[in-house]
């Protein structure tokens, strides 16, 4: 059960982390967390959105600690692990993927990474990273308009109303 988590632990931490090196460090010590303190786990929520919760609280912490800071371009290829042909339009779209995805904020594409590739609901994704379910459907759709603006070539600019 915990060994099945271990990918989608991995593609989570590498999305807060930026590299392979970091993101196994993270789940690494994310699963020694969990193991330690296994009596925590309540069975009826589900160990999935409890070892999410651990990661994101021990990044968080590393952050305030300041041993690491979040990084902005993933130098490892995403694609790689998803394209099994080698054909370069595919390529093409995911660099370009790649690099829309690096110009979201940490807490946008954390929020996209739960939601668009791990599936899970909007409920669990504000339990894990501790922030109200408005404030996640926030962050998600900022980040899937910022997506759809930079690959479609339109330059993201923020405007703000005015208010009296």
């Amino acid at each position: 059960m915990l060994i099945e988590e271990i990918p989608a632990l991995r593609r989570y931490a590498r999305a807060l982390c930026g590299n392979n090196t970091e993101a196994d460090d993270l789940v690494q010590e994310s699963l020694l967390r969990a193991v330690s303190r296994r009596r925590l786990w309540i069975r009826q929520k589900g160990m999935r959105p409890w070892l999410f919760t651990i990661l994101h609280n021990l990044f968080v912490n590393s952050i305030r600690r300041g041993a690491k800071s979040p990084v902005v371009d993933m130098p490892e290829r995403v694609g790689d692990a998803v394209v099994s042909n080698e054909d370069p339009g595919e390529l093409c779209v995911l660099s370009d993927f790649e690099k829309a995805l690096n110009r979201l904020t940490p807490e946008q594409r954390e929020v996209l990474v739960l939601v668009g590739v791990e599936q899970m609901s909007y409920k669990q994704v504000a339990r894990i990273v501790g922030v109200p379910v408005g404030t996640v459907m926030s962050r998600l759709s900022r980040a899937r308009s910022h997506l759809k603006n930079s690959l479609e070539g339109e330059t993201s600019v923020t405007r703000f109303k005015r208010v009296k």
